[in-house]
């Protein structure tokens, strides 16, 4: 394998960036277009040199440490294993598609936002390969920047909102989890008679026996930044603002990516870190994955906007999830791995084809549809695919992952998989509904009104569906080939899991515990009303953005 190839991975889209900048306008789209092919092909060769039955003593393969600020013991350290890779696939795949999809509705300021997009890329990549916790956070926030330009400039009439609500949520968590990093650099410091070297090392952070308490507050720090980005509930309310504001490639990479952000964080850190305090809360985080499943579906089934129906899904269907992560055994943690993947490839396409209608409607109100079958028979069938996809169809690959975390749900409880179950019936409810509304019947009043405006899909937006409608089938006929590639992973994790029983919460703690999310709720009452009573909510009015006009 070629030296350094994590690395050209990474930072291949930077490269394009620049050349996008500094190339005329009228090249951003074929620019930005080929190099995110050219990552998602050098993503590819990372699969073919990726070793899945390497000893489990070296889990991490491709491995490039550079010392980059040596004084503290930080080093630029990446490395991949069978989890990081799947999502750095994942994200090289949905990029491209993504931008691809950019083509026609994108018509201002197209150089900025294909800049945008391949630095986001490259935000993304790092986070699934940083092996040194401050350079996981460098990264990390690296993401909120180009996500808070692609909704705050290209968004909908309410996006300023949109994105000052995703960017304070976000960024309390993270502050909190830089905190938390550099807690524990400092007591891995203490516990190596003051050598700074791997202090923000995970390979060596990850088998060191933290103090119980430090365990405890470094968690819920860890815990809290990645389920905001979950988003798990209750810190759910900045996605549906953020998806329905979004414009419809922004979509796709916050469903389909930005969202995994959060769950490999809580693979890959909170819980090999700090399993004794995973232990501790896992009981909480299981409750509050049940409700994120129920509350999303049945959300979902009252919502009136098209996007905001898949939006609330995504709560429901990430609270699989976490689900899988806290029950702590192999079906679980493996249905939660495919249903990352699962849930990224299914519901961006969701939104590339609520992306596509409102292309042609500027209207996402599902009452004002109806009849499209006959106007657009094959965006018809694509719709159908995708939401029986999401129901959980047997032999399509939403089913494998719902099915292995119930597995694991009911190895853990019976009465956990049963409520989980409920889900299912619920997730039908909204999706068949949803279909039948718009797809079926005569064709409604306003979309007459629309005459040739209202064409079936063109041969790109084609395109942009059928890699994630073939990977569906084949993912949901093989799971194996995730599967296989992640058994090392889902073996270590459930092997830190493993070194430690739950931590006996001291009361300080458990009254903190208790305090966190009462000081959440009515902080965010406070800030609901001020934003209420400043005039600055979403009924506010606003200047149209510049792409995706509302009608």
């Amino acid at each position: 394998m070629l030296p350094g190839i994590l690395t050209v991975t990474t930072f291949t889209p930077l490269v394009g960036a620049l050349i996008v900048a500094a190339a005329p306008t009228r090249y951003a789209r074929s620019l930005a277009l080929a190099a995110s092919l050219a990552t998602w092909v050098i993503s590819l060769l990372l699969v073919i040199g990726f070793d899945p039955h390497a000893p489990a003593a070296r889990p991490f393969q491709l491995v490039e440490a550079i010392n980059w600020i040596p004084v503290f013991g930080i080093q630029y350290k990446v490395g991949v294993d069978g989890l990081s890779l799947v999502l750095v696939v994942l994200t090289t795949t949905l990029t491209w598609i993504s931008i691809l999809a950019s083509f026609s509705p994108i018509k201002e300021r197209i150089k900025e936002y294909m800049v945008s997009f391949l630095v986001l890329e490259v935000g993304m990549i790092g986070v699934f390969v940083a092996l040194d916790t401050f350079l996981f956070y460098i990264f990390w926030e690296i993401v909120l920047v180009p996500m808070y330009l692609i909704i705050g400039i290209w968004g909908g009439a309410n996006r300023i909102y949109a994105t000052i609500k995703f960017v304070l949520y976000t960024l309390v968590g993270s502050l909190l989890m830089l905190v938390a990093i550099l807690t524990t650099a400092f007591a891995y410091q203490s516990a190596n008679a003051g050598s700074w070297q791997g202090a923000f090392d995970f390979e060596k952070l990850h088998g060191f026996g933290f103090d119980p308490t430090l365990q405890l507050f470094a968690f819920l720090a860890f815990f809290l930044a990645f389920a905001i980005k979950v988003p798990m509930f209750p810190f759910h309310t900045w996605l549906p603002d953020a998806h329905v504001q979004a414009p419809t490639a922004g979509s796709v990479i916050l469903a389909a990516i930005l969202l995994k952000l959060g769950a490999y964080g809580l693979i890959r850190f909170a819980v090999p870190l700090f399993p004794g305090a995973a232990h501790t809360f896992a009981p909480a985080i299981i409750v509050l994955s049940l409700i994120a499943i129920i509350y999303g579906a049945i959300v979902a089934l009252v919502q009136p906007d098209l996007k905001k129906l898949v939006a609330y899904s995504s709560v429901s269907h990430m609270g699989f999830v976490t689900l899988g992560i806290f029950v702590f055994n192999v079906q679980g943690l493996d249905g939660a791995i495919l249903q990352m993947v699962n849930h990224g490839l299914i519901t961006g396409a969701l939104f590339l084809l609520v992306g596509v209608i409102y292309e042609r409607t500027h209207d996402r109100t599902i009452a004002r549809m109806g009849g499209l079958a006959g106007s657009l028979p094959v965006w018809a069938v694509a719709l159908g695919f995708f939401c029986f996809a999401s129901g959980g169809l047997p032999g399509l690959s939403g089913f494998v992952g719902e099915f292995l975390v119930l597995v694991g749900a009911f190895q853990f409880s019976p009465w956990v998989a049963a409520i989980a179950t409920v889900c299912m019936i619920l997730a039908a409810a909204y999706l068949l509904w949803m279909y039948q509304r718009i797809i079926f019947g005569e064709l409604s009043g306003f979309l007459q009104g629309l005459g040739h405006h209202l064409v079936d899909m063109t041969p790109t937006e084609v395109l942009t569906l059928a890699p994630l409608a073939a990977l569906t089938v084949v993912f949901g006929l093989f799971p194996g080939l995730v599967l296989d590639l992640v058994g090392g992973s889902v073996a270590n994790v459930l092997g830190d899991a493993a070194r430690q029983a739950a931590i006996v919460v001291p009361p300080a703690a458990a009254a903190l515990a208790i305090a966190l999310p009462i000081v959440y709720v009515v902080g965010r009452l406070a800030w609901v009303a001020w934003i209420d009573l400043s005039g600055r909510g979403p009924g506010s009015a606003e200047t149209p953005a510049p792409t995706e006009a509302a009608s």
